[in-house]
């Protein structure tokens, strides 16, 4: 990849990972594992945030409670622990899990790109799905707030991660309003997001959908986030939950109710003697697309 600033290399085994600052001003770096963008960090104002799902995400989180006050969070996955970040500084004393397969990858991005100082900030370290397996005291895992489901190995979602089965673990996991998001990606006809959405709804009574653009066989693949919970998400109410989106020119789709159902279509619940892997970059509705949501 070409360089704008000097690249250093981050230990995480078997991978290739450089963290690049792309920005001075605001001190922001990027991560990227094998090639593929996994964050963006800003140290100077970890409000920034440069990708749209990860706005929607912190977003959703403001309104879940008064501003500043704290929340219990669980990040599952966190690459450069950007939404930790951001609730660290919006919602200072918020105490946060997150749960990262490699303590190795972990320290070096806390070492490279320090967190804001009083981030309350635990660490669970291994397969996301064999912690969620544990009891929740012994990784320290209480009802959550929010938990953000991110989990990531470079381009690809195990399945592991992606079954009625593990989401009912998160939903046992969570505080009774406590709110899912689930980020993914997909293009096209969305059918990989199509099912987890269903699945979703199969554990949580409320889900909806956050989409770049609604699907056409040109779309290219993009961020679909899935916003789950046993109570009504309040967030969305607000009328301006997205106009930050609009204001720059970006035009992301809600979709909740029978226009969900509409979209999901039908799609078959996702338990683990069926689940697969997210589709990867070879995938071939992902030919000659760009994969990344951050223009």
């Amino acid at each position: 990849m070409s360089s704008r600033h000097p690249v250093v290399v981050l230990p995480f085994a078997g991978h290739h990972v450089e963290l690049e600052l792309i920005d001075r001003r605001s001190r922001s770096y990027e991560i990227d594992v094998d090639g593929i963008p996994q964050s963006v960090v800003s140290l100077r104002e970890p409000r920034m945030l440069e990708w749209p799902y990860v706005r929607h995400i912190a977003r959703a989180i403001d309104g879940c409670a008064p501003s500043g006050q704290p929340l219990r969070l669980v990040h599952l996955g966190a690459g450069g622990l950007t939404l930790p970040r951001y609730a660290a500084v919006t919602r200072p004393g918020s105490p946060q899990l997150v749960v990262e397969l490699s303590e190795e990858f972990a320290q070096a991005v806390v070492a490279a790109l320090p967190l804001p100082e009083g981030t309350s900030l635990r660490f669970a370290f291994g397969d996301a799905r064999a912690v969620a397996e544990q009891a929740p005291d012994a990784v320290g895992w209480h009802p959550a707030d929010v938990t953000v489901v991110d989990l990531w190995e470079a381009a690809v979602i195990s399945a592991r991660v992606a079954s009625l089965e593990f989401y009912s673990l998160v939903a046992a996991r969570s505080a009774p309003s406590g709110l899912v998001a689930v980020n993914l990606l997909d293009g096209a006809d969305h059918r990989y997001a199509r099912a987890q959405a269903a699945t979703l709804g199969a554990v949580f009574e409320h889900v909806a959908v956050v989409l770049e653009a609604m699907p056409d066989p040109t779309t290219p693949p993009g961020n679909v986030v899935v916003f789950a919970s046993a109570s009504p998400l309040g967030f969305m109410e607000s009328g301006d939950w997205l106009s930050s989106e609009r204001s720059i020119g970006r035009d992301p789709r809600v979709l909740r109710g029978a226009e969900l159902e509409d979209w999901i279509d039908g799609a078959a619940v996702v338990t683990d003697a069926t689940a697969i892997d997210s589709p990867a970059l070879d995938d071939p509705r992902f030919a000659d697309a760009v994969f990344r949501d951050d223009d």
